[in-house]
């Protein structure tokens, strides 16, 4: 099976709320940031897990999603302000390519 990946345009022309006009946005894939250990629910976890080799959830034997959801953000040549209230899309592949 050949994996044909969602090509989708490196700036597109849409509206900020900022500027409060269309304007050219350049368009980046969101990526999670590092867990830190001493944020308080990651603490939490690992005093839950703590004990005899235990985990407090059972694992998961097979997932039922393939895919991850994934987000789009939008930031403002003009003024630099990101949108990233965009609806997240389940693709296996996304190609950010320079013509849509």
């Amino acid at each position: 099976m050949i994996m044909i990946p969602m090509k989708v345009p490196k700036s597109v022309n849409t509206y900020c709320p900022k500027c409060r006009e269309y304007t050219e946005h350049e368009i980046r894939l969101y990526r999670g940031g590092k867990r830190r250990n001493l944020a308080e629910g990651q603490r939490r976890y690992d005093r839950k897990n703590e004990g005899y080799g235990s985990t407090r959830k059972p694992i998961p034997k097979r997932f039922a999603k393939v895919t991850k959801k994934q987000l789009l953000l939008y930031r403002c040549k003009k003024c630099g302000y990101t949108i990233t209230k965009r609806r997240g899309m389940r693709l296996k592949k996304l190609e950010i390519s320079e013509v849509g």
